[in-house]
C-alpha cells in the first residue's frame, strides 16, 4: 500500500524535484518506508511516490519504477494478488522477453515490476484486465508521451485528478489524496458547492466529484489518458459494475444449492489465500458478524498458526460487538486482541477526522474504523476485512424494509398518499408526541418520538416507484439545495438505478450501493482510517471473481425466508456454529446524537455559531440553527444531518489552518 502524486505541465516548475518531494511528504502516512521522485523536464512530467513495503521489502521495489524496456515509468498504489501467476504466463508466452536481452532478468519479486512487464508485453489495459487486485496508478509512456491513470474495478484505492490554471500555466495534477495536490502552487482551492450539496445528501461526495472545482475522482473500473498534445482527459471503463450485475442476473447459476455454496467457498478461499501473501505481519478485523467471521474462518482454515484478529468494544449498550467477536475468535482459535474504548477516547479522534479524510466525509462510523485500525497497526502491517458482504449478499436491513413498505403504500393511489402527507406534516412532531402522551402510549417503545417517525415516514409516501422510495431512505438532507447557499444539482450514478430493468427491485438497491455507497463511503472510510496509521487493508469479497459469481447467484440464495446472506451463512456454518452468529444485525457506530447534546456540545456550538455560518457564507444559518436547537432540546434527533454539516465545518476550519 502506498501513495503517489504528480503533475503534467508545459511549464516546468522551479525546483521540480523539491516540489515533488513535498507533494509526496504530504501523504507520507500512506508510505513511511521509502520515498522517490522521477521527472522529465522536457516532457513536463513529474511523479512522486511514498512506499509502505508489503511485498519485496528490498530496494528492488523502489518507486517510481521503470519498465525493463525503459518505455514506461509508474507510480503504483495497491496490490496485484495474482502477480506471480502473471509472471509465469509472461515466461511461457513471451520467453524472448527474458532471454534475448530485450528484457532484463527480474530485479526483485514486487508486483509493480510484474505490472510493468505486463505493460511491455500486453499493453496497459490488457494487463489490468488480467490482474486481480486493488490499485491506483499513474504511468508515463515515454514513447507516446501520454499519461495513463487507472483505478481498480470496485474502487478500493483512491485517485484524484484535474487541470488547474489557464493557458500555458495550466497544470494537470493527480494523486492519492487531495492534500498532495494542494501542495502544488497551481492548485486553485475553489470549493464546489454542488459537491457540498451532495455531501449533505449522502454523507459523502460521490465520484466523479470532489469538494474542489476542477478536481475529479477517477471512477472505479476506469482508465484515463491525457497528454499535452491532447489535454482533454479521455476516460473509459474496462469493467462496469452495473453491467456485471445485469450479466450475472441474465446468466444465473443453475446448479444445485449445495454446488453453489461449494463454489462460493472455493472462490472465497482462493481470494483469501492470495490476499494472505505478504512479507510483513498480517491479521484481520473481527466484529463477530457474518462477513468478518467468514473471512477469519477461511483464513484460519488455511493457516498453520493462529491468525491475529482485532476488535474494539464500547461500554455503551447497543454499540458493543466485541463480546461476539471474542466468542468467534475463541472457537476458531485465533490470537485475538480487543480494546474497550471509552467515549472520551472515541471523541478524541474527532479533531483528527478532517485531516484524515481530506474532504468533507460524515459517516460517523469513521471513528471506530480509525480506532480498530490503530489497534491493529500495533501488531500487524496488513489487515483483511469483511467489507462488501452486505452489498453482494443482500445484508442491509433497509433492502427488505423498503420492499415491505413499498408493497403497502403502493396499494394507495398517489393522490391519497399526498393528502395523508399534508395531514401528517400539518401537525408538528411535538404535537404528535403530546397526543401519544395523552393517549397513555408514551411508555411504548413504538411510540417514542412517534412524531419524528411520522414526519420522516410521510416523505416516503410521495414516492412514485420503489427506486424513489429507496433513494428517500438513503438520503439525509432532502432539501440540500435550499440549505447550501449557491448549491446546485449534479448528476450521479443514483439516477441510473431505475434503468436496471433486468434486475429485481432489491437487486437494483444492491447494485446501486455496490457502485456508489460501497466505493464512495465504505471503502473511503476504511482506506483513509487505515492509511492514517500506515496499515494496509485488504477486502477478499472484492476479488472481482467473487463479485461476478455473487451476481450470478439467484436472489433466493441471498435472501431466503426473510434471512439475508443465506449462501454466505452456509459457508460460515461449516466453520462456526450457528448459535455464535445468529443475532440481530448491529451497525458499527457510535452514539453521536447523545455526544452532541453533552460532551461535544461546546465543540459543535462553536462550529454552528450563527455569526460564523453567515460570515462563511456556505449555509443558510437559520435552517442549521433550527435543527441544532431541536436536537439539543430532544424534540428531534438530527444527528445525521448535523454531523454532515459539522464535518464540513470542521474540514473548512482545517483548510484555513493549513493554507
Amino acid at each position: 500500500m502506498c501513495g503517489f502524486a504528480g503533475y503534467l505541465s508545459a511549464t516546468i516548475p522551479n525546483n521540480a524535484v523539491e516540489l515533488l518531494q513535498r507533494m509526496g511528504d504530504s501523504i507520507a502516512h500512506r508510505g513511511p518506508d521509502d520515498s522517490g521522485v522521477w521527472c522529465d523536464d522536457k516532457a513536463g512530467i513529474g511523479l512522486s511516490h511514498r512506499r509502505l513495503s508489503i511485498v519485496d521489502l528490498s530496494p528492488a521495489g523502489h518507486q517510481p519504477m521503470l519498465s525493463g524496456s525503459g518505455r514506461y515509468v509508474i507510480a503504483f498504489n495497491g496490490e496485484i494478488y495474482n502477480h506471480l501467476i502473471l509472471r509465469t504466463e509472461l515466461r511461457e508466452r513471451f520467453p524472448h522477453l527474458l532471454s534475448n536481452g530485450a528484457y532484463p532478468a527480474w530485479r526483485g519479486h514486487s508486483d509493480t515490476e510484474t505490472l510493468l512487464a505486463g505493460f511491455d508485453a500486453w499493453g496497459i489495459e490488457t494487463t489490468i484486465k488480467k490482474s486481480i487486485g486493488m490499485f491506483a496508478f499513474a504511468v508515463w509512456d515515454k514513447q507516446t508521451r501520454q499519461l495513463t491513470l487507472g483505478r481498480d474495478r470496485i474502487g478500493e484505492k483512491p485517485l484524484y485528478y484535474g487541470w488547474q490554471g489557464q493557458g500555458e500555466q495550466a497544470v494537470f495534477l493527480f494523486g492519492s489524496e487531495l492534500k498532495a495536490l494542494r501542495v502544488h502552487p497551481a492548485f486553485e482551492n475553489s470549493i464546489n458547492r454542488g459537491a457540498l450539496s451532495l455531501q449533505l445528501q449522502y454523507n459523502y461526495i460521490p465520484a466523479p466529484y470532489s469538494i474542489y472545482h476542477g478536481i475529479a475522482k477517477l471512477r472505479q473500473g476506469c482508465l484515463l489518458k491525457v497528454s499535452l498534445a491532447q489535454p482533454e482527459p479521455k476516460e473509459w471503463a474496462y469493467w462496469l459494475g452495473f453491467q456485471v450485475a445485469l450479466s450475472g442476473a441474465a446468466q444465473s447459476f443453475t446448479n444445485s444449492t449445495e454446488q453453489a455454496v461449494d463454489e462460493l467457498e472455493i472462490l472465497l478461499k482462493d481470494a483469501i489465500q492470495q490476499q494472505m501473501t505478504a512479507d510483513v505481519p498480517l491479521g484481520a478485523f473481527l466484529s463477530g458478524g457474518i462477513d468478518s467471521s467468514t473471512v477469519v474462518a477461511l483464513m484460519q482454515a488455511q493457516s498453520s498458526r493462529p491468525i491475529k484478529t482485532f476488535a474494539i468494544g464500547f461500554h455503551e449498550e447497543g454499540y458493543n460487538e466485541a463480546i461476539y467477536a471474542k466468542k468467534v475468535a475463541q472457537h476458531l482459535g485465533t490470537e485475538h486482541t480487543e480494546l474497550y474504548v471509552t467515549a472520551k477516547q472515541a471523541m478524541a479522534v474527532i479533531p483528527r477526522l478532517s485531516a484524515l479524510y481530506d474532504e468533507p466525509f460524515s459517516d460517523s462510523s469513521q471513528i471506530p474504523t480509525f480506532l480498530v485500525s490503530q489497534l491493529a497497526k500495533q501488531h500487524v502491517t496488513v489487515a483483511l476485512s469483511g467489507d462488501a458482504g452486505d452489498e453482494l449478499f443482500c445484508g442491509y436491513n433497509r433492502y427488505l424494509m423498503t420492499a415491505k413498505l413499498w408493497r403497502k403504500i403502493a396499494l394507495l393511489p398517489i393522490s391519497l398518499r399526498r393528502l395523508l402527507v399534508k395531514g401528517i406534516t400539518r401537525v408538528s412532531a411535538d404535537h404528535w408526541n403530546g397526543l401519544m402522551h395523552l393517549l397513555a402510549l408514551s411508555k411504548s417503545k413504538r411510540s417514542v418520538n412517534l412524531g419524528e417517525k411520522l414526519h420522516k415516514g410521510a416523505g416516503a409516501l410521495t414516492s412514485n416507484t420503489i427506486d424513489e422510495l429507496y433513494a428517500y431512505f438513503i438520503t439525509h438532507w432532502f432539501d440540500s439545495l435550499s440549505v447550501v447557499i449557491g448549491g446546485s444539482s449534479l448528476p450521479t450514478l443514483a439516477s441510473e438505478a431505475s434503468g436496471l430493468t433486468g434486475l429485481g427491485a432489491i437487486e437494483r438497491m444492491m447494485a446501486l450501493d455496490s457502485m456508489t455507497y460501497l466505493p464512495d463511503d465504505i471503502l473511503v472510510k476504511v482506506d483513509r482510517a487505515a492509511m492514517a496509521v500506515s496499515l494496509e487493508t485488504r477486502v477478499p469479497f472484492l476479488d472481482h471473481r467473487v463479485v461476478e459469481f455473487a451476481w450470478q447467484l439467484p436472489q433466493s440464495l441471498k435472501l431466503r425466508n426473510g434471512q439475508s446472506k443465506w449462501a454466505l451463512r452456509q459457508v460460515l456454518y461449516r466453520h462456526v456454529p450457528k448459535e455464535l452468529i445468529e443475532r440481530p444485525k448491529m451497525g458499527f457506530g457510535v452514539p453521536i446524537g447523545d455526544w452532541l447534546r453533552h460532551d461535544l456540545r461546546d465543540w459543535a456550538e462553536a462550529l454552528l455559531d450563527e455569526t460564523r455560518l453567515r460570515n462563511e457564507g456556505f449555509f443558510h444559518s437559520a435552517t442549521i440553527r433550527k435543527k441544532w436547537q431541536e436536537h439539543l432540546s430532544g424534540q428531534r434527533n438530527w444527528q445525521y444531518h448535523l454531523w454532515d454539516v459539522l464535518m464540513f465545518q470542521a474540514w473548512l476550519e482545517e483548510q484555513k489552518r493549513v493554507n
